[in-house]
């Protein structure tokens, strides 16, 4: 039985490792290219370590275009994301706690079309959502992008918090409101502290996906000094004349360290707050 076990954990691993591998490689190919000379990318794809490791790739992306850096990209992209993740955030968590705390007529039904705005694909809602931004004038600018998240769009946020908040024993509720406590201060000073391993998984979610949002940047912003990364990269690709692969690799590489980063200093925090396990009481 012994050995039995030894051979599957043996196999188990050897499975796991080789699919973990091929998941990475991209990754890891992409990378090493950012070191490669650019007209050697292709000819040299089945090789990954460069036989010569070069650096102008990085120089020659982070010039940008039509001098505009590519630290203004990074910049536009990080105004973005924070300010769209701290609208996401703070407006779920005052969703769900309404929803998970609060008794009113029309609770079941909203808790309903949540959950039925999760299942919506959101290219349902482009078209509308275009032409509704145009009429508001806000085509051209970042308010598409950051204003619709301080209304609680993302039904996944307030679904994970409704069940962090669901775990948090009511007695609390009940021992504040006694001590005269409303019902914003009990949010603000209970329930917020106590759910933050799922403030911070929305928040790492959320930041994840704004970065990463090309086709909502493509559709609304229309000068290239606005553009963030992920619409900036495609600037290196011109199928009308020649590309500049590496540079666009080595920008691709910086592009993921935020998300990189973000993922290893708040892991702890992730993997808890999918777990959602909440508090026992």
């Amino acid at each position: 039985m012994k050995t039995r076990k030894r051979i599957g954990g043996i196999v188990y691993h050897v499975i796991v490792c080789g699919l973990g591998l091929i998941m990475i490689y991209p990754l890891v190919w992409m990378i090493m290219s950012s070191f490669k000379e650019s007209n050697t990318i292709f000819t040299t794809a089945g090789q990954l370590i460069p036989k010569k490791f070069v650096l102008a790739n990085y120089a020659t992306g982070w010039k940008g275009f039509a001098k505009t850096g590519f630290v203004v990209f990074f910049r536009n992209s990080l105004f973005v994301a924070i300010v769209a993740t701290l609208g996401t955030v703070f407006s779920s968590a005052f969703v769900a706690y309404g929803l998970a705390r609060c008794r009113f007529f029309g609770r079941r039904f909203l808790f309903v079309a949540m959950l039925l705005s999760m299942m919506l694909p959101a290219q349902v809602l482009m078209i509308p959502q275009y032409l509704w931004y145009q009429k508001l004038g806000w085509v051209g600018s970042y308010r598409p992008l950051i204003v619709p998240y301080y209304f609680a769009i993302q039904g996944f946020f307030i679904y994970l918090m409704i069940n962090f908040i669901d775990g948090i024993p009511r007695e609390l509720d009940e021992a504040a409101k006694i001590d005269g406590c409303s019902y914003y201060s009990i949010f603000a000073r209970i329930i917020l502290p106590l759910i933050t391993p799922a403030l911070i998984t929305a928040s790492i979610f959320s930041f994840m996906w704004r970065w990463d949002d090309f086709l909502s940047a493509l559709l609304y912003i229309n000068e290239s000094a606005k553009y963030p990364v992920s619409l900036a990269l495609k600037l290196f690709c011109d199928p009308g004349s020649s590309s500049d692969y590496g540079a666009m690799f080595a920008m691709a590489t910086l592009s993921i360290m935020p998300a990189v980063l973000i993922f290893i200093g708040l892991q702890k925090y992730l993997v808890e707050g999918i777990s959602t396990s909440g508090l026992k009481g």
